[in-house]
């Protein structure tokens, strides 16, 4: 087992990872801009390193001074949480290169994944059913002829990165040489790379993921799914587990095909298959996210299992302790990330107690939130024996939460879990716009 990890990322992420290795006895390293001089995560580090300027290019997406905190400061490997250089292929390379275990998959299978048009022709050879689309495109032209051949309505998505980054609704022919170029240049921006593909929009359709742990010896368990179908501009808002649109029959069904996708690639250590579900019970690959999700601590919930803490063990080399029957599935959790529309400094907070209320966060009162980088503040989870109780619980636990200084969405949580449709479970990914928001 490692003795010393470096963190490379900041805010809640890295006060999570920064727990878990508090309680597997590991002792960390916090690296930091200019900007996060007073963040949590630095102070309850083991030791921080100033990393650069708080531009995110100079410090946090800057690889060489990650690494080489980690050899003066001895670390013996790298968790990159989740965002910035956490599905860098080249990063996970230079971590391998000094020495440095780098706690998630392979540097070829991060290559891999992160290709979104070679990904899905892994899939289809692993028989994995994936949403109809195209290859790389060339040019406007291509795109147009592919986008004819698939059927309009359809999205043009980035070939590399996430995060809702480089993705655009062409309703028809007229529109895509706009949403061609604004797509491709948003990836350039985001990822360094402007390439883009087409796929076929499915609609009514729900975001179904299911999350995967697999150990060196292809070992692998599939720790049930996530509803992650409330967005706006691609980015979640809220997600629970289990989802209240699968049953038993397509919940094994769904495992089976994601742990085949797993497989397919060799994967090692904790990842997430993404697909959509339409309303007909259909399921699609849409991507592999390989790094921890924002949304894991649902399935912790549900689970009993430490996803963080797996990870660190299966980079390692140990191997999972339990097979996909040992594995108890129980009760409902629910997350609502808890976002920031403005920067400002907390002047109060105060966060909801109570038996399995969890506030994953790396806020205080007097922090002052920088306008650099993402605009989540923190994720409020909840869990409880059925789906009803916790949507109570949420609503309870979003009624006390106060943060004060920083103008935040918890107004709009609130008012998302109080929707009837919600209730009923019965909604999609079109949720937010048809609210009108």
């Amino acid at each position: 087992m490692f003795s010393k990890i470096l963190i490379a990322n900041r805010g809640e992420v890295a006060v999570r990872i920064i727990r878990a290795c508090k309680e597997m006895g590991i002792a960390t390293v916090a690296v930091y801009s200019q900007a996060d001089v007073e963040s949590l995560h630095v102070a309850l580090a083991d030791e921080s390193v100033c990393i650069g300027s708080a531009l995110p290019s100079d410090s946090y997406l800057n690889a060489e001074r990650i690494v080489s905190a980690a050899i003066i400061t001895k670390s013996q490997a790298i968790h990159p949480g989740y965002g910035f250089l956490a599905e860098s292929a080249a990063f996970a390379q230079m971590c391998k290169d000094n020495n440095i275990a780098f706690i998630g998959p392979t540097p070829d299978v991060i290559s891999l994944m992160g290709d979104k048009s070679r990904a899905r022709e892994k899939m289809k050879e692993a028989k994995v059913p994936v949403i109809p689309g195209s290859g790389v495109l060339k040019n406007i032209k291509q795109a147009k002829h592919e986008a004819k051949q698939i059927g309009y309505p359809v999205l043009i998505k980035a070939r590399a990165g996430g995060g809702g980054k480089g993705i655009r609704l062409v309703q028809g022919p007229d529109e895509m040489e706009n949403a061609y170029l604004t797509a491709s240049k948003e990836a350039q921006e985001a990822f360094g790379d402007g390439s883009v593909y087409l796929e076929k929009f499915l609609y009514p359709a729900k975001h179904i993921e299911v999350q995967v742990l697999a150990d060196e010896q292809g070992n692998t368990v599939c720790l049930g799914e996530r509803e992650c179908s409330i967005q706006k501009n691609n980015q979640k808002l809220v997600e629970e587990s289990p989802s209240p649109a699968v049953d038993k029959e397509l919940r094994a069904c769904l495992m089976d095909t994601a742990a085949r996708a797993a497989k397919a690639v060799g994967y090692v250590n904790a990842g997430t298959i993404e697909f959509l579900l339409d309303e007909n019970k259909n399921f699609y690959f849409m991507e592999m996210n390989v790094r921890l999700q924002v949304e894991h601590a649902v399935t912790e919930q549900i689970t009993g299992i430490d996803i963080v803490k797996w990870q660190i063990r299966i980079a390692a080399g140990v191997l999972l302790k339990f097979k996909q029957e040992d594995i108890p599935v129980s009760g409902s959790s629910i997350e609502c990330r808890i976002n920031a529309w403005a920067p400002g400094t907390v002047q109060l907070l105060h966060v909801p107690g109570g038996p399995m209320v969890r506030f994953d966060s790396a806020l205080w009162a007097g922090y002052s939130v920088p306008p650099y980088y993402d605009s989540m503040l923190g994720k409020l989870i909840v869990f409880a024996g059925t789906r009803e109780e916790a949507i109570r619980k949420m609503l309870a636990a979003l009624c006390e939460l106060a943060i004060e200084g920083v103008p935040t969405n918890i107004e709009q949580q609130i008012d998302i879990i109080s929707d009837p449709v919600f209730g009923s479970g019965d909604y999609n990914t079109a949720f937010m716009k048809e609210r009108g928001e």
